[in-house]
This record gives C-alpha cells, sequence and structure tokens, in this order.
C-alpha cells in the first residue's frame, strides 16, 4: 500500500475528503518527528512504539583490505511493536 492508497483508504474509513485526510495524515507525522526530535519515544496503543536509540562508536574492518575504521556515533530509529500488532499479524 503506497501513500495514495493509504489515503483513499483512511478517508472513506473516516467520511472525509482526500485533502482533509491528508491534512490530518500530514499534521499527524509533523507531531511524531518533532516528538522523536526531543529524544523521547512515541507510543501508540495497539500498534508499537518509536523511540530514537544513540549507536556508540565502533570500529570495523574493511575485510579485503583489512584497514580498520572508525565509525563515528549516530541516533537511529526503532521500531517495537506491540503485543496487539503481533498477534494481528500472526
Amino acid at each position: 500500500m503506497n501513500n495514495k492508497e493509504f489515503i483513499a483508504a483512511l478517508s472513506q474509513t473516516a467520511g472525509l475528503t482526500a485533502k482533509e485526510t491528508q491534512g490530518y495524515v500530514n499534521a499527524f507525522l509533523d507531531d511524531i518527528s518533532d516528538t522523536l526530535d526531543d529524544n523521547t519515544s512515541f507510543n501508540v496503543t495497539g500498534f508499537g512504539s518509536l523511540e530514537v536509540k544513540k549507536k556508540m562508536e565502533r570500529i570495523t574492518v574493511n575485510p579485503q583490505t583489512k584497514r580498520r575504521k572508525l565509525l563515528p556515533p549516530k541516533l537511529s530509529l526503532a521500531f517495537k511493536p506491540s503485543v496487539i500488532l503481533k498477534d494481528k499479524v500472526k
């Protein structure tokens, strides 16, 4: 399902126009990204949680040249599905 299909299905379910639904979805996604910018987690009951995690710096080795390289620390996004979502997928 792509973005257009998602908006169409959601607008039909909610009884709204596609333009209104697109606005709501954009506002929702903006709020999620703002929350995650503050390094807090975002929980949706029955779906799961999104959290920004800091990965520590580490050393990697190129297998061809055997050269070692230091990778700097970085932030990554982690998703943990809820038990309800896991059961629905099974």
